[in-house]
């Protein structure tokens, strides 16, 4: 993977792609004692060659990873906004959860910035990743406990193997 260049994300067609992937493997790194620098139980389904990778392979899965979840939150809109109001953004993150997992973003004006809102997710995820010691699971484990597209199995096997065909997974 070169250092120069972003990795392949599955929204590379937003203009604000860039930047998104950029933020999110920076937040992931600020984060590798608890994603990168550990190999989950149900890895081999998402990623095939994380064992053997490189911290920035493997940094590369977990973005890789959300820009696959927030095709089903948001279809990659920024200014999403579910349930009433409730859940806003690339993740679908309501304020409430925002401000639980001590995400800088707090407000649903905030939560609408979409790299500031995969920040946030990043504190999510690797909360939940840390504690199950999984990606998803079955879909309940992981960060399958806040984003239900995880749950349902034809949607998690999908991102899986969109992510497990990444350069960085094989």
């Amino acid at each position: 993977m070169p250092s120069s260049a972003p990795p392949a994300m599955r929204w590379d067609h937003r203009p604000e792609a860039a930047e998104w992937t950029t933020r999110s493997l920076a937040a992931v790194a600020a984060k590798d004692a608890v994603l990168a620098a550990k190999v989950p139980a149900d890895i081999q389904a998402w990623c095939p060659g994380y064992e053997e990778n490189s911290l920035a392979e493997r940094r590369a899965f977990w973005v890789a990873l959300m820009s696959a979840v927030a095709k089903y939150e948001s279809t990659w809109n920024p200014a999403a906004s579910g349930a009433g109001g409730r859940y806003i953004g690339l993740m679908q993150i309501s304020p409430r959860s925002a401000r639980n997992y001590g995400c800088s973003a707090t407000k649903a004006a905030t939560l609408k910035d979409g790299a500031a809102n995969l920040e946030c997710a990043v504190e999510m995820i690797s909360y939940h990743v840390a504690r199950d010691e999984q990606v998803a699971g079955k879909g309940n484990r992981g960060i399958g406990r806040d984003w239900m597209p995880l749950r349902k199995g034809d949607k998690r096997r999908e991102m899986a193997a969109g992510t497990s065909a990444q350069s960085y997974c094989q």
